[in-house]
């Protein structure tokens, strides 16, 4: 059975390869957001002979298609999901590094009043809140 990734690999015309397909396999299993090193070392498990640049230049092919998209949280290396359609902001704790994914229509609401309020309709946004777990 093909992968998200793969389907729309094909739906835009990248060609797969067999490397592309396992990458694109192991991205699609990927419930957290990778970085490269991360996602490399996940491949190798399945071909140990895929090196880090392959990786790279997958990752890079597939964000230029749309089909994944790239995170620069602050103080970590660009990380990768998949690209989705539904709109979703990140929560990120600084000191594990995991990121949770949140929509609240709340501060959708009230980020397009403040673009309204200044004179701009909303196109697009990107929220990342950083913060630590409160021990309780």
């Amino acid at each position: 059975m093909k992968s998200d990734i793969e389907n729309k690999c094909i739906e835009k015309g990248v060609r797969l390869t067999e490397q592309r397909k396992l990458v694109a396999k192991i991205m699609s299993e990927s419930h957290d957001h990778p970085d490269v090193d991360e996602l490399h070392k996940r491949v190798s498990k399945f071909d140990s002979k895929i090196s880090i640049a392959t990786v790279y230049r997958t990752v890079k092919l597939f964000e230029e298609a749309g089909i994944i998209s790239k995170h620069d949280f602050k103080g970590t290396k660009a990380r990768y999901e998949q690209a989705s359609h539904e709109h979703h902001d990140h929560l990120i704790d600084i000191n594990t590094g995991e990121i949770t994914e949140f929509v609240n229509q709340d501060i959708e609401r009230l980020q397009e009043k403040v673009a309204e309020k200044l004179g701009y309709k909303l196109i697009d946004h990107r929220l990342e809140l950083y913060g630590s777990k409160i021990k309780k």
